[in-house]
């Protein structure tokens, strides 16, 4: 097996190849198969890369860790929270329903700009989606999960080829709908539902949001602290169509009589949550063991097996390193199936720090990387590799676009998506992934 493991010299020769043909090469080359003790779950693939071109090459650092020990999975398993059924019960009386495919074909929508790919940094070979003008420079809104319905479905057939992409602010989150074969997105707020003195509102949600997942009618966005939250996507608001409904003005939750959403048209409210069994996580530092400081999360609906929900934690250039867990998936169901707790199924420590998103594929793990320390001024990368027994295998490097964020594979595409967070150097972009299939 170790001869087959990507040597440094020659892992360095590939990260200067251009991606598609790297990309190309990986796929080619991937032979054999091993299922580590006690390790990765997906198969593992041994890589060769042949030599494609005999020239200098100046590359970033490639490195290959040897394995630490595990983390505990206990650590990581969740329990179903208690959920808002009375509230949504109340709200449903009160409000008009609506659904993805209503978000995504609705009038008066924001007009996916062009030409903001330079300004990004994003790499040359990939498909660019601009935001408008307002969201491109709002420094008070900042996007960080991505996902699309290729994780919600296995046929890729529900919502076209619809992205979602998570927002955060000084108080909210949002989640952008974005419709690449209409050109269009549209800003959904997501919502707590409370009842207070007896009536039904809602309020703003005080997270990061730094990662999401769609799987089915479910929407995970990550907790940092707690775990995750979920929302029901056939369980959408349409302000404008409901009698006691507003989409005018700044205020959240009900007011006069009336329900806003700081002028959007809809609103998603939360309708579920799983938290840690282990406790909450800590507030601003990474500890290495106990509960996850779920900064990220992704799907993995490759290989023909069971689906599995991965989620991993953002540590700064100090050790601890950070942590990526997986838990397994159940259509119709989501996470936990029909019970009240979700048991981690695999857990390792991260290859490198500062680790913005993650996601497996055909048993190759890509992550994004944050190189900036403030400045804004040096562009991100994707890392590129595998587990074997000894751990993770070398680690291939490639420059991606400044701020890169959360990840997610869409399988019909062969392309890894993430979105650039920094204002001013802002894109949803897709890359070249071959065993992203």
């Amino acid at each position: 097996m170790s001869d087959r493991v990507l040597r440094p010299d020659v892992a360095i020769l590939a990260a200067a190849l251009p991606p598609i043909v790297l990309a190309a090469v990986l796929a080619a080359g991937a032979s054999g198969a091993e299922k580590p003790a006690r390790q990765d779950p997906a198969d593992t693939r041994a890589v060769t890369i042949r030599t494609v071109a005999a020239r200098t090459v100046t590359a970033g650092t490639v490195t290959a860790p040897t394995a630490p020990a595990g983390p505990r999975l206990a650590d990581f398993d969740l329990r179903r929270g208690t959920g808002f059924a009375a509230p949504i019960r109340m709200l449903d009386r009160r409000l008009a329903r609506s659904d993805v495919s209503a978000v995504l074909e609705s009038s008066g929508q924001s007009r996916i700009a062009h030409g903001c790919a330079r300004a990004a940094g994003v790499p040359s070979d990939s498909l660019v989606l601009c935001w408008d003008r307002e969201d491109s420079t709002t420094r008070a809104w900042v996007p960080q999960g991505v996902s699309s319905v290729s994780d919600a479905t296995a046929d890729e057939e529900w919502g076209g080829t619809a992205l979602l992409v998570s927002w955060y602010a000084r108080r909210g989150i949002r989640v952008s709908f974005v419709n690449p074969s209409r050109g269009t997105y549209r800003h959904v707020l997501l919502v707590q539902p409370v009842i207070r003195g007896g009536l039904a509102t809602y309020e703003d949600i005080g997270v990061h949001a730094g990662g999401i997942a769609w799987f089915g009618n479910r929407l995970y966005v990550a907790d940092t602290r707690a775990g995750l939250r979920e929302f029901d996507m056939s369980h959408i608001y349409d302000l404008a169509r409901s009698r006691a409904g507003s989409a005018a003005g700044g205020q959240v939750g009900l007011y006069g009589g009336k329900y806003h959403a700081r002028g959007y048209r809809y609103v998603m409210p939360q309708t579920g949550n799983w938290h840690y069994t282990s406790g909450l996580a800590p507030v601003d530092r990474c500890r290495g063991t106990g509960p996850l400081r779920t900064s990220w999360v992704s799907i993995d609906r490759t290989g023909g097996r069971r689906p599995v929900l991965a989620a991993g934690e953002y540590c700064g250039a100090k050790r601890p390193l950070g942590r990526v867990v997986t838990w397994p998936l159940r259509e119709g169901w989501g996470l936990g199936g029909s019970g009240s707790l979700a048991r981690a199924s695999w857990a390792a420590t991260l290859p490198d720090d500062k680790i913005q998103g993650g996601v497996r594929t055909n048993g190759y793990w890509w992550f994004s990387r944050n190189r900036d320390s403030g400045s804004r001024s040096r562009r991100g990368q994707l890392l590129l590799t595998y587990r074997t027994r000894a751990g993770w295998a070398d680690v291939l490097h490639r420059a991606a676009s400044y701020g890169p964020e959360d990840l997610s594979c869409f399988r019909g595409q062969n392309r890894i998506w993430t979105v650039s967070e920094h204002a001013g150097k802002r894109a949803l972009w897709g890359t070249p992934a071959e065993p992203c299939a």
